[in-house]
């Protein structure tokens, strides 16, 4: 039922929480609610306006007594205790139960009788308990979980707790995947995952070398040495980090990001141009207007004839290009260096790439400089990106779900429980219930 993952989950207790669909007879009405103990005998149901309140006793013959071995005889019943069940008619459902207790005619030990709808000492029944650990998988908030099944945010929390993973030291794959997220504002946590299978290798609170290393120190050497091509972005701590750790493997550089350091470069060189001019003049509000299209890849623009109230005219997205870049002879410049950047990059030219890096990279402005300088230092690894098909991309739709289960729950103040929730939502995989639909 589980997918075979690094990290191996293990239940404490109800390990048939989730299991395969299987079909079952219900004869009656205590099936059907989930009372499925004989011993149960329901008084009465009363309807409020509210919920829906069960009255019902537990009675049954008396056994053995645990302590003497003797036997056990009737006394009397408990106080009713109040447990909540699962939805009726979409309406609260609890069910006041009294227990029969039993008292030993030898030593006079006294006992009461159990049912396999609680646990010993328990008032939470079992089918919403499985419904706490259903509901998890999913993407809820505990309060809302606690709030539908009307049970306490510390009744979610302690089912949560009975998830437990625990890593697997005795393989690493070949291609790894690292990146950060926000756990907190100002607090970044590490994330690793296999880039084939998409499954967690790790979440950690922290980012800094030492956090990373002593982790993946706990790995022997040889399973280190297996790991061959490492993708992250351009953090410059992991690279070296990724050296002295993973000695066989090759590092990445996610292209992305690799795009997105020209691309910003372009971005602030516009801004710093149109600065320059008269902030009430066409030319200024224009470039501020269509600043988009300057940053989109000129093969992609859209060539259909819109109304553009800035300039009172019909025109398409590369007659507007045209217009912008005859306003300054600059803009026009770095705008095609930033074109031809893309293309070579798109292309997977690398020789072209950094040739054009080099020619120009004396000529270009701070901005540019700063960027082409960075290339040129990490040259190797965006080799790879150009030559290699992995990148972030499958971890950066990884991180899109852990901040949906962020925001769901308007932020965690305890790591591991955010932990878990991520590793029961990643980790775990629910077989598609198949509905058959009959025809009348």
């Amino acid at each position: 039922m589980y997918e075979k993952s690094p990290i191996r989950l293990i239940m404490k207790s109800d390990q048939t929480i989730i299991r395969k669909n299987h079909m079952e007879l219900l004869n009656n009405t205590t099936d059907l609610i989930g009372l499925e103990d004989p011993n149960l005998k329901i008084t009465f149901v009363l309807k409020h306006n509210t919920h829906i309140e069960i009255k019902a006793k537990l009675d049954y013959k008396p056994g053995l007594c645990p302590r003497c071995q003797g036997q056990m005889a009737k006394y009397d019943f408990q106080k009713a205790s109040k447990i909540p069940l699962l939805d009726i008619q979409g309406m609260p459902t609890l069910l006041r139960l009294k227990k029969r207790r039993f008292r030993c005619r030898d030593c006079g030990k006294m006992a009461v009788s159990e049912t396999p709808l609680v646990d010993k000492n328990c008032q939470i029944s079992l089918p919403v308990r499985q419904k706490i650990a259903q509901r998890l998988i999913e993407n809820t908030a505990m309060k809302d979980i606690a709030r539908d099944l009307s049970v306490s945010t510390s009744t979610v929390i302690r089912k949560l707790k009975e998830f437990t993973f625990k890593p697997d030291f005795s393989s690493l794959p070949e291609v790894l995947s690292w990146d950060e997220f926000s756990f907190k504002k100002g607090r970044m946590s590490f994330v690793a995952q296999d880039y084939h299978t998409r499954q967690l290798i790790t979440i950690l609170d922290g980012r800094t070398q030492a956090i990373i290393r002593n982790y993946f120190l706990r790995y022997p050497r040889k399973v280190r040495a297996s790991v061959k091509w490492i993708t992250m972005d351009m953090f410059a701590p992991y690279s070296d980090l990724a050296r002295k750790l993973f000695p066989n493997a090759q590092i990445v550089l996610d292209r992305f990001h690799i795009v997105q350091h020209f691309s910003r470069a372009m971005n602030r060189t516009r801004i710093q141009i149109m600065n320059e001019m008269d902030r009430k003049q066409l030319p200024y509000k224009a470039i501020k207007r269509y600043w988009k299209l300057i940053q989109q890849d000129s093969r992609k623009l859209n060539h259909k004839r819109f109304y553009r109230p800035t300039f009172r005219a019909h025109l398409t997205n590369q007659e507007i290009i045209e217009k912008l870049l005859s306003y300054s002879d600059e803009l026009k410049e770095y705008y095609n260096l930033y074109q031809l950047l893309l293309f070579h990059f798109q292309e997977k030219r690398s020789d072209l790439f950094f040739d054009l890096i080099n020619e120009t990279l004396e000529a270009v402005n701070p901005i540019f400089q700063s960027v082409f300088k960075t290339f040129i230092k990490v040259k190797t690894k965006i080799i790879n990106a150009f030559e290699q098909p992995y990148s972030n991309a499958k971890l950066e739709a990884t991180n899109d779900l852990i901040k949906v289960i962020k925001r769901n729950a308007f932020g965690f103040r305890n790591f591991e429980h955010f932990k878990t929730r991520i590793c029961i939502a990643l980790n775990i995989k629910i077989e598609r219930t198949n509905l058959i639909l009959s025809r009348s």
